[in-house]
């Protein structure tokens, strides 16, 4: 529906990838497979992880919180998504689509935030091993998870705070596959230019924030490695940070992308083609990642399926 000028959007249309039928079943199969796969291997992580005692440390309790970000990212967006391809409405209520922009940054801040918590985690594990018990006992870890908790939310809540006062009239075909804040800013018909700074700062925050953090606490984690004596004793603190590493990279590597490139190289179909990464693709490739390259959790995997298989 395309209101008038003088008509104020109740309601937008999400405009997503194509209208080619063909592409849109083709599109939504692969979507579905990826958001099965995506809900099977983060609730599985989160599952394996709370009924594995040996998997009962902060670094574990952490990646359980992370594995459940990733797949409250993709609920949040991939629900809608694929009923879009299917139906031929794709209307979204303007408190829908501010709710799930909500929801959507609350997530994906919370995740920044964890992993920097993790990194700092790995950082005490390698730099302070004798001291590692006593620095991360589960008061200090359970706080730390909360401030990651609170600063997504307060993050989430001033970009949302600033949206409601957006104003929207004529064209309501938001050139997205959900509410995307950048989609939203170049839809509205007021003033964006407060939104567009807070973008500009508390993202800089966020992100500045988590970054120094992690690259801080890796510096400090190289320099631990390079000083040890014993070769089998660096292959094994790396291959502790290894998984993490790329996790930081691909997810850090999206959203510096997509939030700080240059405003000459920005497109909307391109935000759409990478938002797909960092929504759908990442939190898919995530439990592979922490599974596959991961002693402990493999081991953890042969535990359970023993204990399942050949019951006591």
């Amino acid at each position: 529906m395309v209101y008038r000028n003088t008509t104020r959007v109740s309601e937008f249309i999400l405009q997503g990838f194509t209208e080619d039928l063909e592409a849109k079943i083709s599109l939504f199969v692969l979507f579905l497979f990826l958001y099965f796969f995506c809900l099977v291997g983060n609730l599985g992580m989160v599952v394996l992880i709370r009924s594995s005692p040996q998997l009962h440390t902060p670094m574990y309790f952490f990646l359980r919180h992370f594995s459940f970000m990733d797949a409250c990212v993709t609920s949040t967006i991939a629900p809608k998504m694929l009923l879009n391809f299917l139906m031929k409405s794709k209307v979204i209520s303007y408190s829908g689509c501010i709710v799930q922009f909500f929801m959507f940054c609350t997530f994906t801040d919370i995740e920044a935030f964890i992993l920097a918590v993790m990194a700092y985690d790995r950082y005490v594990a390698i730099c302070k091993p004798l001291s590692y018990s006593v620095i991360m006992s589960k008061p200090f870890c359970i706080w730390l998870l909360a401030a990651a908790y609170i600063g997504g939310v307060i993050s989430s809540l001033i970009h949302t705070c600033a949206s409601l006062r957006l104003s929207f009239c004529g064209n309501n075909y938001v050139n997205h596959f959900f509410c995307d804040l950048a989609a939203l800013i170049a839809l509205a018909c007021s003033d964006t230019s407060l939104n567009e700074l807070l973008l500009f700062i508390f993202g800089t925050l966020v992100e500045g924030f988590n970054i120094v953090t992690i690259l801080t606490s890796y510096a400090f984690i190289i320099m631990t490695i390079v000083r040890m004596h014993s070769t089998e004793g660096r292959l094994k603190a790396f291959s502790t940070c290894a998984s993490h590493l790329i996790t930081f990279a691909l997810f850090h590597g999206t959203i510096l992308f997509m939030y700080f490139r240059p405003s000459s190289e920005f497109s909307m179909d391109t935000d759409k083609m990478v938002s797909v990464f960092y929504t759908v693709i990442i939190p898919v490739l995530n439990p592979l990642i922490y599974g596959l390259r991961n002693k402990d959790v493999k081991d953890a995997i042969r535990k359970l399926l023993r204990r399942n298989i050949n019951p006591p």
